[in-house]
């Protein structure tokens, strides 16, 4: 059994934004960094957290990741926002957009976001569920495509066109249990893949394919030239295209490439079509139907979108988050480069207050 380390929120917390802090960063955009990828792990997303961070750490040291630099709104209307990431982290300026989203979507019922310049912005469901928290229906997509653009082949394709192309939904429930749909429209995302293979575990099938075109287990395989499928078959690949799509309205197209992308937010004041409280009802109304359905053979229960983060957040937040050594080890590694201390004893009142 692969060996793990437990830690509790608040000290994997301290041990992210020492190191981002260490390697450059602001403290205010360290902390914003490190509390979105414990927000992953609590929602059970092992994929978008720390291990992650020798990549970010290697892309600060490269230069493809400014940490201390702030983005800016470079155009707006009433409705909304073109938003430079000025090369700095993805998770920061992600969650700064959206709460400039919300801001003008509280005045004006509505706000539509394109953002460019800035790099992986890590769960994208922690922006529909901002987006919740704040009675409004959240639609975030990460569109990229085009020749080697990435490892998912369209249908029908042999090569990677699309990265694993996401896109998340947040609806507000009344209750802290939003409904969340966060997806990539390939069948697994590569960061899943991190984690098998951090493991030692071998992937379900129809996930990938080998070098050669021939489907594969292991995870292994997708490293060594390997690629992705769409969900779905052609039904994901449409909306891996249609990200691509909405992404281009930053303007991240290329006419003599061919390529596509970019991030995009919309974010709905509900109160504008409809009473918050009254519709927050019906949804839960809704939701709890859907759940009463009589659970099918090898199920215990019907779930709906938001259950799993909800009950994976209150278990984690009770019982801590385990970290496999693989990755433990390589984040030792990086404290060590850095001549930092990730321990225990770096952990601050404030980190605790968070969680």
């Amino acid at each position: 059994m692969e060996k793990t380390h437990l830690y509790q929120a608040p000290h994997l917390h301290a041990l992210s934004r020492t190191l981002f802090i260490a390697a450059g960063a602001s403290e205010h955009i360290a902390n914003e960094v490190a509390e979105h990828l414990v927000n992953a792990h609590l929602a059970g997303h092992d994929s978008h957290g720390v291990l992650r961070i020798p990549a970010y750490l290697n892309a600060i040291e490269a230069g493809s990741i400014k940490p201390s630099t702030e983005p800016e709104v470079v155009a707006e209307t009433d409705n909304t926002l073109r938003v430079d990431g000025n090369g700095c982290f993805g998770h920061y300026v992600s969650r700064w957009s959206i709460r400039k989203a919300i801001e003008k979507a509280k005045i004006s019922n509505t706000c539509c976001v394109s953002i460019f310049n800035t790099g992986h912005i890590g769960r994208l469901g922690e922006y529909a569920e901002t987006a919740a928290a704040a009675d409004c229906i959240g639609l975030i997509t990460v569109g990229k495509g085009g020749k080697g653009a990435g490892p998912t082949v369209p249908f029908g394709g042999s090569q990677g066109t699309f990265s694993t192309n996401p896109m998340a939904i947040g609806v507000p429930t009344g209750d802290d249990r939003p409904f969340v749909i966060d997806f990539a429209t390939s069948v697994i995302a590569e960061g899943k893949i991190q984690v098998a293979r951090s493991k030692g575990a071998d992937l379900p099938e129809g996930c990938i394919l080998d070098k050669h075109g021939a489907p594969s287990v292991k995870p292994s395989d997708f490293y060594d030239g390997g690629a992705l499928l769409t969900f779905g078959r052609h039904k994901g690949y449409a909306l891996a295209m249609f990200t691509c799509l909405l992404g281009g309205l930053a303007g991240t197209f290329n006419t003599e490439t061919g390529e596509m992308g970019g991030i995009y937010m919309q974010v709905v004041d509900v109160n504008a079509f409809t009473p918050i409280a009254e519709y927050q009802k019906g949804v839960r109304a809704f939701l709890d139907v859907i759940k009463s359905t009589l659970p099918a053979k090898g199920f215990d229960e019907v779930l709906v979108p938001g259950d799993y983060e909800s009950r994976n957040r209150a278990e984690r937040l009770k019982t801590g988050i385990e970290i496999p050594d693989t990755i433990n080890t390589q984040l030792q590694e990086c404290a060590d480069k850095l001549g930092v201390s990730i321990g225990e004893d770096i952990v601050e009142a404030e980190d605790i207050d968070r969680y």
